[in-house]
């Protein structure tokens, strides 16, 4: 949708500019993606047509901006998604609901699968990016917003906890940036969860589990069921993908460390282009997954679909049985 909010008179480098988003922003659009400006800022990265410099990227957002206000750019092409409003959800008529319940029925499809599959991320911004490939696999996802608050970390380990208590075994995965607290980050997330899920194995509490002679041995039977799993942003990727470079934040406690393995760039997963992402945690998950029983689990939760749409389309047939049972 292009609405012209403002007669601005563009310089002809604004203009190029803009045709040269619209370009890319029509590329993503076929492919089912919006972008953020930081990911169509990447892009522009990525294909040399700007440094990638803090300035630039002002510079690239301002002039975005002065694109939509002159209706020369679609207004659903680039997202937000840090913010977005809360509203509870209305229906016109009782049958509007049950109808709207058929297409959201769902069963739990992963409770007779032998894995248990979480997607986490470290930003906001990209969680849009991962919701597709999640949904579409009914797998639970969260943005970590950096590092994840210890709050949260323990409400995971209860969740997971549950499906260890369950038979099941647990990969979590994580996309960060890949730069010295990034890679950190990952790290951070499977101690903390290992020392919740391991005390938790140590006092008993997980059926099946032996007695633990010591604290360690616990750690080492929990890390065989339960694993956190880097997904991106990885060094290979780096080197398959070649998104651009950012130097490595020198004031990072961590920074030292990092440059000593990995030299002095890092690379943030925003500029890794959506359809690779979505790919990865697709390829991970399917990986995981036994077919048969996800196969067994769709065909029951449809005919339980199939049953809440027959109860809509036939609404006040439904309505005057209840109503004589009254």
């Amino acid at each position: 949708m292009k609405i012209r909010y403002k007669q601005n008179r563009l310089g002809e480098a604004k203009l190029a500019t803009i045709a040269q988003a619209n370009r890319i922003l029509e590329e993503y659009e076929r492919l089912g993606y919006d972008l953020t400006l930081r990911q169509l800022y990447y892009q522009f990265v990525a294909r040399d047509l700007i440094p990638n410099r803090q300035s630039e990227y002002k510079k690239l957002g301002d002039t975005i901006n002065d694109g939509r206000l002159a209706g020369l750019i679609d207004w659903n092409h680039i997202v937000d998604r840090g913010r977005w409003l809360r509203e509870l959800a209305h229906w016109n008529d009782p049958s509007d609901i049950v109808s709207g319940a058929a297409g959201q029925f769902r069963i739990d499809k992963w409770a007779d699968q032998p894995y248990r599959v979480e997607v986490w991320i470290e930003k906001d911004a990209l969680v849009g990016v991962i919701e597709a490939p999640c949904q579409r696999n009914d797998v639970p996802f969260f943005s970590c917003r950096g590092y994840t608050s210890q709050s949260e970390m323990w409400g995971a380990s209860q969740r997971i906890l549950g499906h260890l208590t369950a038979g099941q075994h647990v990969r979590l995965l994580h996309l960060g940036d890949h730069d010295p607290s990034g890679l950190d980050m990952t790290r951070d997330i499977e101690e903390r969860l290992l020392h919740f899920l391991a005390s938790h194995a140590y006092w008993g509490e997980i059926p099946g589990s032996p007695a633990f002679a010591d604290g360690s041995e616990a750690v080492d039977w929990v890390a065989e069921r339960f694993e956190v799993n880097r997904l991106a942003l990885n060094m290979d990727q780096v080197e398959a993908h070649d998104p651009p470079p950012n130097p490595a934040k020198i004031t990072d406690s961590r920074a030292g460390r990092y440059i000593a393995r990995h030299g002095t760039e890092s690379w943030e997963l925003d500029a890794l282009p959506p359809d690779v992402l979505s790919s990865l945690i697709t390829d991970q998950i399917l990986d995981l997954r036994d077919e048969v029983a996800w196969e067994d689990a769709t065909d029951r939760q449809n005919d339980h679909r199939t049953t809440l749409r027959l109860v809509s389309e036939h609404w006040e047939a439904v309505k005057d049985f209840v109503t004589d049972l009254d």
